[in-house]
């Protein structure tokens, strides 16, 4: 079997496992973001996938959707929930993306997805996490996921697309629960989860 279908086998396999196992604690969070948030259960917006294709990734709702007098949204930090706070502090905000696993927009494993404004201000280097599907979990993600630069994270995403094996995402899947359950590294101070990226040196485009 190729390597490209055995990662898929895995990804959907896994997926599916895990929608299994997690049904009850899902169902229970969407009924609880039906009550809190007025029927506002998900949240969609598009993200960069494999070659740069855009896909609409979906997490559960974590943000209020109110309006300033000016009609701008206040800044995340004042937008966000209680339940949304404690969502994103254990990821658990990330359970619907098991649906874009299934659909093919994303693996189990990888680079995680950004902003489609975020394209602009790559370099060719950091351009290079498009040649995997972006995932829910990634190597940067466990070894320091909000708390390191930017450019670190696209050093640690280089180095799993160079090195990537069926071995590696096991590990970087089992590291990913421990660190998910102790909550660490979820936010660089002042910021939900980190600050924008401003791009660096020698852009795409």
């Amino acid at each position: 079997m190729k390597r490209w279908d055995t990662s898929r086998v895995f990804d959907v396999s896994g997926a599916v496992v895990l929608l299994l196992l997690l049904s009850l604690m899902i169902r229970v969070l969407m009924l609880i973001l039906l009550f809190l948030n007025k029927g506002d259960v998900f949240f969609f917006q598009q993200r960069l996938g494999l070659n740069a294709e855009v896909f609409a990734i979906v997490k559960f709702k974590t943000m209020s959707g109110e309006k300033d007098r000016e009609g701008k949204l206040p800044p995340d930090w004042k937008r966000i929930t209680p339940i949304g706070r404690w969502l994103r502090k254990y990821s658990l905000d990330e359970l619907p993306q098991l649906i874009n696993v299934l659909r093919g927009d994303m693996s189990l494993v990888g680079p995680r997805p950004l902003l489609m404004d975020y394209l602009r201000h790559y370099n060719q280097q950091q351009f290079r996490r498009h040649e995997v599907r972006p995932g829910i979990t990634g190597w940067a993600q466990i070894n320091g996921r909000n708390g390191i630069s930017w450019e670190q994270k696209f050093d640690f995403d280089l180095w799993y697309i160079e090195n990537r094996s069926l071995l590696l995402d096991l590990k970087i899947l089992s590291r990913t629960f421990v660190q998910v359950l102790t909550a660490r590294d979820v936010s660089q101070s002042k910021h939900i989860t980190m600050e924008s990226f401003k791009g660096g040196d020698q852009p795409v485009g």
